[in-house]
């Protein structure tokens, strides 16, 4: 071994015993914990028994998961501000459970731009079938999947006609992910009652504890380590609406005409995807134009749908 090898050997040696001195490992690691599972958990008012071991362990799973993935739960908290106040009036009007509020959030991060790889759009991810069959229009110049009221009036439909179908809030959201169907030939084939008692394909039998884990930690964020402050959750929008019943050239000039911006426009009303509107059979449309006082952070204040989101 020449000197220049045998110098290079020991300079980093020397290193490695430089690092291994200041980072000891014992440090080097923030502590993790697991957490604590209850007997039991409510959803849409019904009582679910976590004893049973594989119940226990799926809760536990979707809890974990939820927890430890810190970007995506800490954005759900901060959106879940400004459209909780908005979606929980059109559940309340559609006589279903605000507990769907959490199935939202599952489905789509309450992204209201939310696009899947299966082709799934806005809050609900209604593929493009399902959302004509429930009435919402979809084509190349409106998508209604991404009309936050009329999306959501549409799930509504879908979840009430699933619970009629199974009479339980569970097998309704695991055929919110798997399709009635599916679930129906499944209750058939194995017997049971409940799809929580069904051997499914994996992501629909998560499904359920996985809305169940999102309403836990939504509720009381605090106990699983997330500290905001009300300045740091995203502030309900308020809009004036326009009625519009004839085509638009274009969205553009007539952002411009109602005082705001074509991507504000676009932001408050991502059902519009054109630049222009045909509108050959004279629907009409109600478009939001978001108020400039209620874009501002300065001048829109600090409102807080849930006192438990705030570090106390």
């Amino acid at each position: 071994m020449n000197r220049i090898l045998i110098a290079s050997v020991l300079v980093a040696a020397a290193t490695c015993l430089s690092v291994s001195a200041q980072h000891p490992r014992t440090a080097a690691f923030a502590q993790v914990y697991s957490p604590s599972i209850p007997t039991s958990v409510s959803l849409c008012g019904e009582k679910i028994d976590l004893d049973r071991s594989d119940m226990y362990e799926a809760f536990d799973r979707e809890l974990t998961s939820i927890i430890y993935t810190h970007g995506t739960t800490m954005l759900i908290l901060k959106r879940a501000n400004r459209y909780f106040p908005e979606l929980e009036p059109i559940l309340r009007k559609n006589g279903v459970p605000t507990d769907l509020l959490y199935l939202a959030c599952v489905e789509s991060s309450l992204n209201p731009r939310a696009y899947s790889g299966a082709k799934a759009a806005g809050f609900w991810q209604f593929i493009a079938s399902a959302a004509k069959e429930y009435g919402l229009e979809v084509n190349d110049e409106v998508d209604e999947r991404y009309n936050i009221e009329k999306a959501t009036a549409a799930a509504c439909r879908y979840l009430k006609k699933a619970y009629a179908k199974y009479g339980d809030w569970a097998s309704a959201m695991a055929s919110y992910n798997g399709g009635m169907t599916r679930i129906s030939k499944a209750l058939d084939a194995q017997g049971a009652d409940t799809s929580l008692d069904l051997y499914l394909a994996e992501e629909t039998t998560r499904y359920p504890y996985r809305v169940m884990a999102m309403k836990a930690v939504l509720e009381n964020p605090g106990a699983y380590g997330y500290k905001l402050r009300a300045d740091q959750l995203y502030q309900p929008r308020e809009y004036t609406t326009a009625d519009v019943s004839g085509p638009v050239e274009s969205w553009a000039d007539w952002a411009a005409e109602h005082g705001t911006t074509y991507a504000q426009l676009r932001d408050a009303n991502p059902w519009i995807r054109s630049l222009k509107l045909t509108n050959k059979t004279g629907k009409t449309y109600k478009v939001r134009i978001p108020k400039p006082e209620s874009l501002s952070r300065s001048k829109a204040g600090f409102k807080t749908y849930n006192g438990e989101w705030i570090s106390k």
